[in-house]
């Protein structure tokens, strides 16, 4: 997803111990909350539930 763009700016660019949820630039927690408004408006209903699934999997990584 071009959401996980934001990790090139990373260095280094992966870390298996980092934890990209409030690290990376559109991995932040007000924006979870934007992609989980949009899930409720028919216009970006399928983008909003794509990101906040993958916040949701990205987040996995953290525990």
């Amino acid at each position: 997803m071009l959401v996980d763009l934001d990790h090139l700016l990373a260095s280094p660019i992966y870390d298996a111990n980092r934890c990209s949820i409030g690290f990376h630039p559109l991995h932040q927690y007000w924006l979870i909350g934007i992609y989980l408004a949009m899930s409720f408006f028919s216009k970006t209903r399928l983008i909003g539930i794509g990101l906040t699934i993958h916040m949701v999997l990205d987040a996995l990584d953290c525990f």
